[in-house]
């Protein structure tokens, strides 16, 4: 395979996941991931685009999604053959912890030599942890990377000494005494406009490398192209389970403010999508977080768009807002979570609106003409008892009574498998009524391995123990795939697999709590192998069918012609850098020095 600078790897959540029988249960029923999580985050996009710009070569492996395509793969194959200055691997949300750890070590086994590089949320919370893994040489802090790693790259490339390295911001790094060193968080940008969504970087990537499958955001993106665009890094706001709450913002990040993409840029992102793909596009971040100055602004940049654009909210919004939505975007949807039907609930968790503003907003955006509004509740909240949890699906029924068109649909699903470090479920705990039990990275790489989704929560709270929180999920999943199948909002044959998929998963969670109690490890490792055929039926849309995420496209999803037209162009561009001299200033595959020495 060709070299580069810099090749970003993504690992899946386990590394050896298609060896083991981990009944996963519902935690990713509500993404767009498989249960390994095997979407790479949307920050290796403008990674990769910053780094060519600045003159540097990259690419993207999402071994993850490779892995869960096909069963043949050889991930130790493909990273033994890899060649590359430096290797990039995403810890950014802790489910990784134990696949990135066994991919960085692989990377090490075949490429001893060439530096292993850290990044993300995860990554930046344990970072004085994570760097003394011996397969680990370099951290880089915070939620805006992309110039740090540009200069760490240059210092790779000429001359990595430790008083260089000391100028690098952001950055953890180990000296050959192994003396850690965290260098200042100095570098937060209060703006995103520096970076560049660019998807057309990304076709001349898959051309020149002429490998499409390692770049494809997840396993079944070929299928559902869904793609995302970034309005912020940061939050204004503090839902008490995020990681990305500016709670947690300011210690993970060092960010005491938002930092936005213009919403000019932002509307420009999709159209150059469009431009690729008809599939829908993700508007990650409320509109309004920015002032509804902002909101306003992207709405008249993105008039009259003809793509399926999802666009989130994090609190209610009225009858004028939804029309300008309708208007800019005929065919908007709606992503909201109160997470509860209790307010009391809401508030613990720090969303302050009422019942009556929910459904008000729905009302309203369907009235505008939403393509569809969609409904998130979350199991595993203070407060929350099995009844209560069940008295959300009580609320959804009046809901579906009340919005009976098939426009709006309804789900649920647990905190899992993690309570997310630096939210305010975790530093507060007791606060919040919750027993966290794991507290450090390698507690949760360990607790990856467990036999099932229950065992593996990171968490309990003063009202339900993780047994209360596994058993009611599978319960609240049973009945609203019985109201969907009433209101008409999948077919009875659907609803009935779920039914079946729902009682099969929780006669196996009964089964490995049995197992668990009178096994030795190594016996619970072959009798969990011998299930392995049944676990695995079990671990994709188990509280709902996965597929009620998607939003239809037509016959394809990608502008073929465009693409054709790109692809060429691509061709003739790399051919003609091909024969311009290099400015390289060390021959490309060199090796460098994983630790700097004095």
């Amino acid at each position: 395979m060709p070299s580069a600078d810099l090749i970003l790897i993504h690992a899946p959540s386990v590394y050896d996941f298609r060896e083991r029988a981990t009944l996963w249960g519902p935690i990713s029923d509500l993404v767009p991931s498989e249960p390994v999580f095997d979407m790479y985050p949307v920050g290796f996009s403008f990674m990769a685009s910053y780094l060519e710009q600045a003159g540097f070569r990259t690419r993207i492996a999402n071994l993850a999604a490779r892995m869960v395509r096909s069963p043949r793969f050889d991930a130790e194959r493909l990273l033994a053959g890899l060649q590359a200055r430096a290797f990039g691997i995403d810890l950014h949300w802790l489910p990784h912890a134990h696949g990135a750890l066994e991919v960085a070590r692989l990377v090490k086994k075949h490429h001893p030599d060439t530096p292993v590089i850290f990044g993300g949320y995860s990554s930046s919370y344990f970072h004085t942890e994570l760097i003394r893994y011996p397969q680990v040489d370099f951290v880089l802090r915070g939620d805006s990377t992309e110039e740090p790693l540009r200069m760490l790259l240059e210092a790779l490339t000429t001359s990595p000494t430790p008083e260089r390295l000391a100028q690098i911001p952001n950055l953890t790094w180990q000296d050959g005494d192994g003396e850690v060193h965290v260098n200042p968080q100095t570098y937060i940008p209060d703006s995103l406009d520096h970076l560049e969504m660019n998807y057309r970087q990304m076709v001349r990537s898959v051309v020149r490398d002429r490998d499409f499958l390692n770049y494809i955001p997840f396993s079944h993106w070929v299928e559902y192209p869904t793609m995302a665009a970034l309005t912020v890094r940061g939050c204004r706001y503090n839902c008490a389970y995020c990681g990305g709450s500016a709670f947690a913002g300011r210690i993970v990040s060092g960010r005491t403010r938002p930092a936005f993409r213009s919403p000019e840029r932002l509307a420009q992102d999709l159209w150059q999508m469009y431009d690729i793909s008809r599939g829908p596009v993700f508007i990650l971040g409320d509109l309004r977080q920015a002032g509804m100055d902002y909101a306003n602004r992207f709405l008249e940049a993105i008039q009259g768009y003809p793509g399926q654009g999802m666009v989130e909210i994090f609190f209610p919004l009225d009858r004028e807002f939804a029309a300008k939505l309708g208007a800019a975007l005929p065919n908007f949807v709606i992503e909201f979570s109160p997470e509860s039907h209790d307010p009391a609930i809401r508030r613990a968790i720090n969303k302050h609106f009422s019942n009556e503003g929910i459904e008000e907003s729905i009302a309203a955006c369907l009235d505008a003409g939403a393509r569809r509004f969609d409904l998130f509740f979350m199991t595993g909240l203070p407060y929350q008892t099995p009844e209560s949890v069940l008295e959300s699906v009580k609320y959804c029924e009046r809901l579906l009574t009340r919005f009976d068109d098939r426009r709006f649909i309804p789900f649920i699903g647990p905190l899992a498998p993690f309570v997310d470090p630096a939210s305010l479920f975790y530093e507060r705990s007791e606060r919040y009524g919750y027993r966290i039990r794991c507290r450090t990275l390698e507690e949760h790489r360990k607790a990856l391995l467990a036999p099932s989704w229950k065992h593996i929560l990171n968490y309990e709270t003063r009202w339900m123990s993780r047994d209360d929180i596994a058993t009611v999920t599978y319960e609240a999943g049973r009945r609203l795939n019985d109201l969907k199948a009433r209101f008409g909002l999948i077919a009875p044959d659907v609803a009935a697999e779920t039914e079946s998929r729902i009682r099969q998963a929780v006669a196996l969670m009964a089964q490995v709590d049995q197992l668990v109690e009178r096994c030795t490890p190594e016996e619970l490792e072959v009798e969990l192998l011998a299930l392995k055929g049944q676990i695995d039926c079990a671990n994709t849309s188990t509280v709902c069918e996965k597929s009620e995420l998607d939003l239809p496209f037509g016959i394809t999803a990608f502008n073929l012609p465009r693409l054709i037209r790109m692809g060429m162009s691509d061709i003739w561009h790399l051919l003609r850098r091909a024969v311009q001299p290099t400015a390289r200033r060390v021959p490309l595959g060199s090796n460098t020095r994983t630790r700097a020495t004095s």
